[in-house]
């Protein structure tokens, strides 16, 4: 076990837990600039971190607030799972052939991140909007909203397995568009319980392909465990309106570094 590893795992579940962003926006760059991990590798391995680490939230918000909408989960998954499946038989159809693939999954996840600090910064702004929309107005895209939600989950299941990122930020302000009415506890329950089986088809597709090191996992879970649980009792004394526009730059920075 590496200390710098864990330590890294400690800080990002420190910041997941007071920012509530996904823990593939933070850790796989980590792994990428500061380790030198190659991008399939620290892709593969935050995918099972991830569907790990997330398991749990979803026991809270099933068990204990009742805040997920399964249906939603349901159509995400439909069209996310069978485009995660693809996209891995793509990934091991260039392996196969000795194509490497590195540039076009570090572009990939140049705009994921480029995109999850758009999120971040427009997550705000919906859910204001969703507080003060007069519920008695149609709702928004009324006829639209399954096969919406299906190719929302296409789009999240083709992205999440090539960079990582995607599943939190980004499947959050989707919900929140589409789903403008659903009070923000069951967005964020509903988001995270599609989140685990996409990442865990994900990262197990990875793992079959040779992109995951289990000594750098075990080490992250050991720290991000306890950051993920001290940042959640930090977030209500630290300002998110502050906190959120610098994490946004920070990713919006790193994203044009992986892209430019």
């Amino acid at each position: 076990m590496d200390i710098g590893y864990i330590f890294s795992g400690f800080l990002v579940g420190l910041l997941v837990g007071v920012t509530g962003v996904g823990g593939g926006s933070l850790m796989t760059p980590l792994l990428v600039f500061l380790f030198g991990f190659k991008p399939a590798v620290a892709v593969g391995t935050d995918l099972l971190f991830a569907a790990i680490t997330k398991t749990g939230g979803v026991f809270v918000h099933h068990g204990s607030h009742k805040s997920v909408e399964w249906r939603i989960v349901a159509l995400l998954a439909t069209g996310s799972l069978p485009a995660s499946i693809a996209t891995l038989y793509a990934l091991n159809h260039f392996a196969k052939i000795g194509k490497d693939i590195s540039h076009i999954m570090t572009f990939t996840l140049g705009i994921a991140l480029i995109l999850t600090a758009f999120a971040l910064i427009y997550r705000c702004a919906l859910q204001r909007k969703g507080n003060i929309e007069d519920r008695h107005t149609p709702e928004r895209f009324q006829h639209l909203q399954d096969p919406m939600t299906v190719v929302i989950g296409l789009v999240l299941g083709v992205l999440v397995t090539m960079s990582s990122v995607g599943a939190g930020a980004l499947g959050t302000v989707a919900l929140l568009f589409l789903y403008p009415r659903l009070p923000t506890l069951k967005v964020v329950g509903t988001d995270l319980a599609h989140a685990i089986p996409l990442t865990a088809i994900a990262g197990f597709g990875h793992w079959q392909l040779g992109n995951v090191d289990f000594t750098l996992l075990g080490s992250l879970l050991i720290g991000s465990l306890p950051g993920i649980w001290i940042g959640s009792h930090l977030s209500a004394k630290i300002p998110e309106k502050y906190l959120r526009p610098i994490l946004a730059s920070i990713l919006m920075l790193i994203g044009l570094k992986f892209v430019l």
